[in-house]
């Protein structure tokens, strides 16, 4: 099976563009033959990066700017903002797994989520994981999401999952996927680097399962001219914000592609599942070598909420 990582930009801070771009992005894929299409983490309409860079507690107006876009340009899930990525997995029978500002459209209709949808080639939505805990001064911009979504989807290229960035350093949240048979466990994330695909490896032995890390990849022409305190958050002298990183790693720990830096293209991969198996006959985490009789794990799938309605 071929699959196809988007290390490429959004249209950062614009929905619209970005999804026209992605449409385009998903047709070129299938056309070189893949059938899964990974996009990084928040790539609908682009990871906060300039949160690293604010003063913490401080720039309380800049940030109201900045944020006021990005709840503009958020996805509402129950409506039919993400329509046309929809429509171009089933057009061109590819399996989307897609990063995005996911904002709620059930109870406050403002909190933004940091959330990874998995995209049948039917059209339809498998399975939405809100990342379970915001990293540092990521807290500032997204809620915390739950269990309901740490699912492991069963689609037609195979048994997939996701956690988003540092979800990866949780090892019960690993465990809980490790523990629905994941096949291809997919990491979109803004980190990158040795450490990074240090972890990318462990996981991918440690799980037997296919690894794709999915990283963002930011130039500074990236940033809108626009962008409120552009000249001193992303100084001109800045060529690369982030560089991406993204690499695919073999249920053995062996990298089969990338690590890719400084450069926004796609990346294409041959995988096969057979290889998941037989990769777990000497050490199967949550099967033979599990112990049960001394360990186990609960795991509240229950959607959490802060209000019930009879």
């Amino acid at each position: 099976m071929k699959i196809a990582i988007i290390q490429q930009s959004p249209a950062l801070l614009d929905l619209p563009a970005t999804i026209e771009k992605a449409v385009k992005i998903i047709s070129e894929a299938a056309e070189n033959n893949a059938e899964l299409v990974i996009f990084p983490e928040a790539f609908f309409p682009g990871y906060p990066a300039w949160i690293w860079r604010l003063r913490p507690g401080g720039d309380w107006a800049l940030t109201d700017k900045i944020h006021r876009r990005l709840l503009e340009n958020s996805i509402n899930l129950e409506s039919d903002d993400l329509e046309p990525i929809l429509e171009a997995a089933k057009k061109h029978n590819v399996t989307i797994v897609a990063g995005l500002h996911e904002r709620d459209g059930q109870f406050s209709r403002s909190t933004l989520y940091n959330t990874v949808v998995t995209i049948g080639a039917n059209g339809k939505i498998l399975n939405r994981h809100r990342k379970l805990m915001p990293t540092n001064p990521e807290k500032m911009v997204w809620g915390m999401g739950d269990a309901s979504g740490l699912n492991v989807v069963n689609t037609s290229i195979g048994r997939v999952a996701s956690l988003i960035c540092w979800e990866n350093f949780m090892p019960l949240a690993r465990y809980a996927l490790y523990a629905q048979g994941v096949e291809i466990y997919i990491a979109p994330t803004y980190d990158s680097g040795d450490a990074w695909l240090g972890t990318m490896q462990h996981i991918a032995r440690e799980g037997g399962c296919w690894v794709v890390s999915s990283g963002v990849a930011y130039h500074h022409n990236d940033i809108p001219k626009d962008f409120p305190d552009r000249e001193i958050l992303y100084p001109d002298n800045e060529e690369w914000i982030n560089p991406g990183g993204s690499a695919v790693i073999s249920p053995r720990g062996e990298i089969i592609a990338g690590p890719v830096n400084n450069a926004q293209e796609n990346i294409y991969a041959e995988i096969d599942l057979n290889e998941v198996a037989i990769s777990r006959r000497g050490f199967d985490v949550a099967g033979h070598y599990s112990r049960p009789d001394i360990f186990t794990l609960h795991v509240d799938k229950k959607s959490q909420t802060t209000v019930s309605f009879d």
